[in-house]
C-alpha cells in the first residue's frame, strides 16, 4: 500500500468512481517503490480530457495542455495534473512529439515512457501495473530502456543526460543495450538546449554515484562539454599528479562537498592545462597560467548552458584562485576576505582541498592547513573587520574636507582601506584622516 496524499487519492477515486480507470505512474511510483516519500504525483487515465474535465466540473480545473492530454484540477487546494492514456506520434525535433494521439490502453501508454522504473503505474484499485519489469530493475539497480533504446534516446535526446544523472543520483547500472545505446546516440545531444543539460548535470554531479558515471561515460560528458575532450588521456607528467588530467577532475569532484558550483568548478578547473603546457630542462611538464585559461574556458561553456551570472561568475572565480598559495595569517586572510568574501573564499579553500585530496600522497599533507585556514577565516569574520570602504570610520564626505569632490576621493578611500587592511593605521576617524592628509600631499 503506498502512502498517497488525500489530494491526489480524491481525484484517483472521483475518475474511478466515474467508471474511468485512474493510476499514479512514474517517478512518484518508483520512489515509493525504493522507500522514498514522492514529493511530485503524475495521475494518468483512461477518460479523454473533456471527460476528465466533465467529472470535475464542480472543482476549478485549468486546461493546462489540453492538445497533449494534460488538465489541472485543484483539489483540497492542491493543484493536480490528470493526463489521458496517449501515444506519441514522431519527434521531428527530438525532443516534443509531432503529435500525440489518444487511447484507453495503458499498455500503449507505458510503452512510449523512456525506462522500465518509470514505467510503473499504481492504482488503489487496481494494484500494480508492471508490464516492464520495472519493480525488479529498481531491486536490482538497474537503469533499462523500455523497448528499443535507440528509438527512446531519438525521440527526447535529454534521456541520456536522464539515465546519466539516475545513475548518478541513486547508483543504478545503466543496462548494457541501453548504455551501448546512449554512447552510440551522444551526438543528439546538439538538439538539446544548454538550459535542460545544465539542468540535468547540477544533480548529476551532486551524486553520491556521479565519479563512476563521470568515469564510464567520458566520451557522453566530452559532447556537451568539447573543453574536456583534450583532458581525457591526457597525461600530466608532474611529480605532484598520480593520474591522467580527466580522472584527476573526476577524483577533485569527489573529493568536495556535494554542492553544484564546487563541483562544476571542480569538473573544470584544469581544462586549461593542455592549452598552457610548457616542460623544464628535466622533462617535467608546468601549466603556467592555467587557473585564469581554465576560467575563460569555464566562462564559455558556463555561457552556453545558459546559466545566471552570479553562478557563472562564482564557478569562474573559484576556478581563477584554485592555485593561488594561501597563508595561514591574519593579514593574508583579511586580504581575501576583503577581495572574495567569506563564502566565495571558503569555497575557494575548498577547491585547494579537493585538488590536493586528487593528487599524489604528499600533496595531501597540505589539507590540515588549508582546512585550519578557513576556521580561522571563519573566526576572523565573526570578528567583522574592516573589509571595505563602507566598513571604514571616514567617507567621502570626510574625504570632501580635504579635497573638493573628485575622483580622488576614490583613490584616497581606496588606499585608507589598504592601509587598515595592511595593519598599517588603525580603523580610527583621525588617524584616517592624518594618513588621508599625508597622502594627499606626497601625491
Amino acid at each position: 500500500m503506498m502512502d498517497i496524499p488525500k489530494s491526489i487519492r480524491q481525484v484517483l477515486d472521483r475518475l474511478e468512481q466515474a467508471g474511468y480507470e485512474a493510476y499514479i505512474v512514474g517517478g512518484c511510483v518508483r520512489d515509493s517503490l525504493m522507500g522514498a516519500q514522492p514529493h511530485d504525483f503524475d495521475i494518468t487515465t483512461s477518460a479523454l480530457p473533456e471527460e476528465t474535465k466533465q467529472v470535475f466540473s464542480d472543482m476549478r480545473v485549468i486546461e493546462t495542455g489540453m492538445k497533449h492530454g494534460t488538465v489541472t484540477v485543484l483539489a483540497d487546494g492542491e493543484p493536480v495534473e490528470i493526463t489521458t492514456y496517449r501515444v506519441d506520434g514522431e519527434y521531428a525535433d527530438g525532443r516534443h512529439p509531432d503529435e500525440v494521439r489518444f487511447t484507453r490502453s495503458l499498455s500503449e501508454d507505458v510503452a512510449r515512457r523512456d525506462f522500465t522504473m518509470n514505467g510503473i503505474a499504481y492504482s488503489p484499485v487496481r494494484g500494480l501495473f508492471d508490464e516492464y519489469g520495472g519493480a525488479e530493475d529498481i531491486r536490482r539497480g538497474v537503469i533499462r530502456c523500455i523497448g528499443d533504446p535507440d528509438r527512446r534516446f531519438n525521440e527526447d535526446a535529454l534521456r541520456i543526460m536522464r539515465a546519466l544523472r539516475f545513475s548518478a543520483v541513486l547508483g543504478f547500472e545503466i543496462e548494457s543495450r541501453t548504455a551501448d545505446s546512449l554512447r552510440r546516440n551522444k551526438e543528439l545531444l546538439k538538439r538539446v538546449s544548454g538550459e535542460r543539460i545544465f539542468s540535468e548535470l547540477c544533480r548529476l554531479l551532486c551524486g553520491a554515484n556521479a565519479g563512476a558515471v563521470l568515469r564510464g561515460f567520458s566520451e557522453v560528458f566530452a559532447e556537451v562539454i568539447p573543453e574536456l575532450a583534450p583532458c581525457i588521456s591526457y597525461d600530466q607528467h608532474s611529480r605532484y599528479h598520480a593520474f591522467q588530467l580527466y580522472e584527476h577532475l573526476v577524483r577533485a569532484v569527489e573529493s568536495c562537498p556535494k554542492e553544484e558550483g564546487l563541483r562544476f568548478a571542480m569538473l573544470l578547473h584544469d581544462i586549461g592545462k593542455p592549452h598552457t603546457q610548457s616542460a623544464d630542462e628535466n622533462g617535467e611538464w608546468h601549466f603556467y597560467g592555467h587557473a585564469r585559461v581554465s576560467a575563460e574556458l569555464t566562462d564559455d561553456v558556463l555561457s552556453r548552458f545558459h546559466c545566471s551570472n552570479s553562478f557563472r561568475k562564482r564557478v569562474c572565480d573559484i576556478i581563477r584562485y584554485h592555485d593561488m598559495v594561501p597563508e595561514n595569517s591574519y593579514r593574508f586572510i583579511v586580504r581575501r576576505l576583503s577581495k572574495h568574501g567569506l563564502d566565495l573564499f571558503r569555497d575557494i579553500m575548498l577547491a585547494h582541498i579537493a585538488d590536493d585530496s586528487a593528487k599524489q600522497e604528499f600533496a595531501k599533507k597540505r589539507i590540515p592547513e588549508w582546512k585550519a585556514i578557513i576556521r580561522r577565516a571563519e573566526e576572523i569574520a565573526q570578528q567583522k573587520p574592516c573589509l571595505s570602504a563602507k566598513d571604514l570610520a571616514v567617507n567621502g564626505r570626510d574625504i570632501a574636507e580635504l579635497i573638493p569632490p573628485s575622483p580622488r576621493t576614490g583613490e584616497v578611500l581606496k588606499h585608507l582601506l589598504e592601509s587598515v587592511i595592511e595593519g598599517r593605521v588603525p580603523n580610527d576617524r583621525d588617524k584616517l584622516m592624518a594618513e588621508a592628509e599625508r597622502y594627499l600631499k606626497t601625491e
